[in-house]
C-alpha cells in the first residue's frame, strides 16, 4: 500500500471559527507552525490532538480529516 496522505478541513473550520492560526494554536496548546503544517498537508495530528482540535472548533474529528478516496 503506497503512502496516502489524511485529507483535512481544517482551514475552512478555522476560518469559519473566525480564528487565526496563531489563536488555534494557543487554544490547543501548540505552535502556529504545527497549525499551518497541518492545514497543508505536511503533518498528521495524533489522535489527542485531532480530538482537542475538533472541540475546540465544535466539529467532529470526521468533519476535520477525510481518508482519500480509494482508486
Amino acid at each position: 500500500m503506497g503512502e496516502k496522505k489524511l485529507r483535512n478541513s481544517l482551514r475552512v473550520a478555522r476560518a469559519e471559527a473566525s480564528l487565526t492560526q496563531a489563536a488555534l494554536a494557543d487554544a490547543v496548546g501548540v505552535t502556529r507552525k504545527t497549525i499551518n503544517s497541518i492545514e497543508n498537508g505536511r503533518y498528521v495530528p495524533s489522535t489527542y490532538l485531532a480530538l482537542l482540535l475538533a472541540r475546540t472548533l465544535h466539529v467532529t474529528v470526521e468533519g476535520l480529516f477525510q481518508l482519500p478516496a480509494e482508486e
